[in-house]
């Protein structure tokens, strides 16, 4: 509404457009669907003329659902020493507060090679960190035949020396089949071992009107199994305060295994109900109860250091990031703890050990160690920051020299919109002797209109 009052155009994504599309305050905005983002370019551009454009559909093949935009689209990094690569989308589950279900649907996987595909060219761009994210990873392959462990040994393989590979958020059914296999996997020397494992709640009732599809034990099973199998290994969680129906023992539960694990990073959220979905029908948690629950339990998790014992150690860590105070170098060391480095641009994309002198609340900081190797994870110089990735060096080559490229991308996208979202190559007519050029064929062609046109008025009479 505000950038409307400022006469600016207006083109909305996400899942809450998807889900609720007729929504008053939609009306004549443009909306890109959650499997359409391929097609920004184009939704802009016709905003900009004053259209209006919907493209909310699923994308198939042969009548199966697809996961989403594919995956060798050209695209800028925000951090161009991150690719974060999404493995699937839409979920196995039925969450009774959950808005995305109701908008990216059921599972759908992008098959292994297309995944591996990505990471390698990820790697000769300069990427020396992969995020993989989804709505659940751990999901991953059910729709396909495969799963997730497959998908990581098949990653592993081709991730450089020096460079590391972080899981996204894994729901605790899906990997309790798995535990074995992902232990292994989080003890690999290029997987960071950390893992997100949202609990919501330690209470079994809850979970059931959540239908969340596990109990507080099943949890327990997976953080136990790994914090035995993966030493040291970083587990953080979610939790949803005051959801419908929770009562006070219900919530004290959730205290007493925030009190036991002491998870070094806790997702706090008081629910909210979201509208068309199962749970904003149930009977609603005083708001004033809400907000005292949430205020409990960040109390709670702001009264342990889960670093303080680290102090002296030495760590080896990955330079992927500047602080927001823009103080320091942001580092991850192997279990992916945040470790703050001095600002050296020789530290970047690079991978140091360091000596950890403090700690806080959500990070240690670490000094150099002198006589310790500094290791380039990148196999090759990373991107500029704002340079496209996924462009073909055929492409590339055409950019540099300014000359005209005539080849179709490989991502089937118009030229015309490549060119338009970042740069101009020139134009016949902007070539040396084009406008001549230019001049002698639109004669040429003029001249076969006018045969033609005189031809026909001939014939016909």
């Amino acid at each position: 509404r505000k950038a409307q009052e400022g006469k600016k155009k207006v083109v909305l994504a996400g899942c809450v457009p998807q889900a609720q599309p007729r929504q008053e305050y939609l009306k004549g905005l443009s909306i890109i669907g959650v499997q359409q983002i391929d097609r920004v370019v184009e939704v802009v551009e016709e905003t900009i003329k004053g259209h209006s454009v919907r493209l909310l559909g699923q994308k198939k093949d042969n009548g199966k659902r697809l996961g989403g935009a594919r995956l060798d689209l050209p695209k800028i990094r925000k951090n161009p020493l991150i690719e974060i690569i999404s493995i699937n989308t839409g979920c196995l589950n039925a969450c009774t507060y959950c808005k995305t279900k109701h908008a990216r649907g059921d599972l759908a996987s992008y098959p292994i090679e297309e995944l591996v595909d990505r990471a390698k060219q990820s790697f000769q761009e300069g990427v020396c960190e992969i995020w993989l994210t989804s709505e659940d990873t751990g999901a991953y392959g059910r729709d396909i035949g495969t799963d997730l462990p497959t998908l990581l040994w098949k990653l592993v393989e081709v991730i450089p020396e020096g460079a590391m590979l972080r899981l996204g958020m894994t729901n605790p059914p899906y990997i309790l089949e798995h535990l074995e296999e992902m232990a292994k996997i989080l003890n690999h020397p290029r997987v960071y071992a950390f893992l997100h494992i949202p609990v919501q709640s330690a209470s079994d009732s809850v979970l059931m009107d959540m239908k969340r599809e596990y109990c507080v034990a099943d949890f327990k099973q997976v953080v136990d199994f790994l914090k035995e199998k993966v030493p040291g290994i970083t587990i953080a969680t979610d939790i949803i305060c005051g959801f419908p129906g929770e009562t006070d023992e219900d919530f004290q539960e959730t205290m007493k295994l925030v009190e036991l694990y002491k998870f070094p990073s806790l997702f706090i959220n008081q629910f909210y109900p979201r509208p068309g979905t199962p749970a904003a029908k149930m009977p609603q948690v005083p708001a004033a109860v809400k907000k005292q629950r949430t205020k409990d339990l960040s109390q709670l998790f702001h009264s342990y250091n889960p670093y303080d014992h680290k102090v002296g150690e030495r760590q080896r860590v990955l330079v992927t990031e500047e602080s927001f105070d823009s103080n320091y170098y942001v580092a991850h060391n192997p279990f992916y703890e945040q470790v703050l480095v001095p600002k050296d641009p020789l530290l970047m994309g690079k991978m140091v050990e360091v000596n950890i002198y403090e700690a806080g609340k959500h990070f240690m900081k670490g000094q150099p160690v002198s006589d310790a190797r500094v290791h380039t994870a990148s196999i090759t110089r990373p991107l500029a920051k704002g340079e496209v990735s996924g462009l073909t060096e055929e492409f590339r080559r055409a950019a540099q020299n300014g000359t005209n490229w005539k080849a179709q991308p490989s991502a089937e996208i118009p030229v015309k919109t490549w060119l338009s979202s970042w740069m101009a190559l020139q134009l016949p007519w902007q070539q040396e002797g084009g406008g001549l050029k230019i001049l002698s064929v639109s004669l040429a062609l003029l001249a076969v209109l006018v045969m033609f046109y005189y031809g026909g008025m001939k014939t016909e009479l």
